[in-house]
């Protein structure tokens, strides 16, 4: 007998089992599972407009998917996956996941979304029990695998999907490094009674007066939250005027206005003057503030790392855990520079140096590095920048800043990476491998933090690969 035909004689009896199933219920006074599914779940199937899981999630997950043409194909596979407890109804995971918006801090999601989030508890709740009270349907056979009822993407997917998660590696990434925007762009980090922010205020009073009105507020891209800058990035990008770039590109990350901004030199003169000019949000782009970001340092690389992670999880294209990037960058104020560069490193070639802690159990050096910073060598030849730490994702995103994040004292190896293939150009997320090693050094590093209380470490003191 075909497996086909096996399911449609399943069919043919679970349709004979309902019938009575109904009628039963009908003498009973209370609604039968199978009405219960077609007045308060099918709705939800059927409806062109997202679950109240776009509350918590960007994508990869709708309760739609979570629901079968057929209630009990739809009971039995929730039921098998352990997302309905038949002992109590009230307490089944698939009501907990719905629940789960009203932990959401931010208010004003929660309040647009409880409306639905309540009718599907509501309808779940109410199907849920009134299945457990039939025995026909706890006792029916589970569903191949490959027939649940489930999202079609993993869950670590599903986690990384998670608005939560992406705010927190957008205050890890981009948040982070809002002081280099500074003072046009970050107002709330100026302080009114501090002398040495004078020449900051009066440069933001300027440039607001001048530009600030087009359109209202556009100087200050940070506020005071990661989570209210990237709501007021996100709120921009859909409304961004014809011609002009957008904050976050979705279609090109790499074109986002965020990013081409900051590595964007001042407007050409005009009569050998820049006044009365006006930056430019269309190609070719302009500042005013003039290059806050090299297209080859540690904060290039984690913009664009969240821009086309961010891009990725909008448009739902991660198919599998395996794709997703690690995003485990903290930002630090720990500053590593590398002087005095070998001779045959050429003006811009890209370097990335990798800090690697001791291992006392093994006595050797951890395998994996635990922090770095990259650049391009500079006319005075030097390379390096403030560091990125390397750690494992949070179980619970805090959605905060990390500038915290700190080293301890005590000797470290730097793994010194060039890029001789113009890797970084093609890939600028990509990290150096064995191919582009040149060498290493061991230091005595205090860790101390800002650009004043950096480690200096000479070319001289770099053991190079193969002598």
């Amino acid at each position: 007998m075909s497996r086909r035909l096996i399911r449609t004689l399943v069919a043919a009896l679970l349709s004979v089992a309902a019938s009575d199933v109904v009628v039963a219920d009908e003498a009973s006074g209370k609604p039968a599972p199978i009405d219960l599914f077609e007045q308060r779940i099918m709705p939800i199937f059927r409806s062109a407009k997202p679950s109240s899981c776009i509350q918590c999630h960007l994508s990869a997950v709708d309760l739609k998917e979570y629901i079968l043409p057929s209630h009990e194909m739809t009971f039995a596979s929730l039921s098998s996956q352990g997302l309905i407890d038949l002992e109590r109804p009230e307490k089944s995971k698939i009501l907990t996941l719905i629940k789960m918006g009203e932990k959401d801090l931010d208010e004003g999601a929660k309040l647009i979304h409880e409306a639905t989030r309540k009718a599907e508890y509501a309808a779940f709740a109410a199907w849920i029990k009134a299945c457990c009270e039939d025995p026909v349907l706890r006792n029916l056979l589970a569903p191949d695998a490959a027939d649940h009822a489930r999202p079609r993407r993993p869950d670590g997917v599903i986690r990384h999907a998670r608005r939560s998660r992406v705010v927190d590696s957008f205050a890890r990434n981009v948040w982070s490094q809002r002081m280099r925007c500074f003072p046009c762009h970050t107002p709330f980090e100026i302080e009114a009674t501090n002398p040495k922010h004078r020449q900051a205020i009066e440069r933001v009073r300027k440039y607001e007066e001048e530009f600030g009105q087009d359109p209202p507020g556009r100087l200050r891209l940070f506020k005071k939250t990661p989570e209210a800058t990237l709501r007021y990035l996100i709120e921009r990008s859909r409304n961004t005027p014809p011609g002009r770039l957008p904050l976050i590109n979705l279609r090109n990350p790499r074109k986002s206005l965020m990013i081409v901004k900051p590595i964007s030199k001042l407007p050409p003169k005009i009569d050998g003057t820049r006044e009365h000019q006006k930056p430019s949000d269309v190609d070719p782009v302009s500042h005013m503030g003039g290059l806050k970001i090299h297209v080859d340092d540690q904060t290039y690389k984690s913009f664009v790392s969240w821009l086309e992670d961010y891009a990725k999880v909008v448009g739902d294209r991660y198919s599998s855990v395996d794709e997703l990037p690690a995003d485990n960058w903290h930002a630090s104020k720990h500053v590593i520079f590398l002087r005095k560069v070998p001779e045959e490193w050429p003006d811009l070639r890209r370097v990335q140096l990798l800090v690697h802690a001791w291992d006392g159990e093994t006595e050797s050096w951890q395998a994996s590095p635990i922090a770095f910073t990259q650049g391009s060598v500079t006319p005075r030849r030097r390379v390096g920048g403030a560091l990125f730490l390397i750690r494992p994702p949070a179980p619970r995103p805090l959605s905060r800043d990390s500038e915290d994040a700190t080293l301890a004292p005590g000797k470290y190896l730097i793994k010194v990476f060039t890029d001789t293939r113009g890797r970084l150009a093609a890939d600028p997320t990509v990290m150096l491998g064995k191919v582009d090693f040149y060498g290493e050094a061991v230091i005595d590093a205090r860790w101390r933090k800002g650009f004043r209380g950096r480690e200096n470490i000479t070319g001289d003191m770099i053991e190079k690969v193969g002598g």
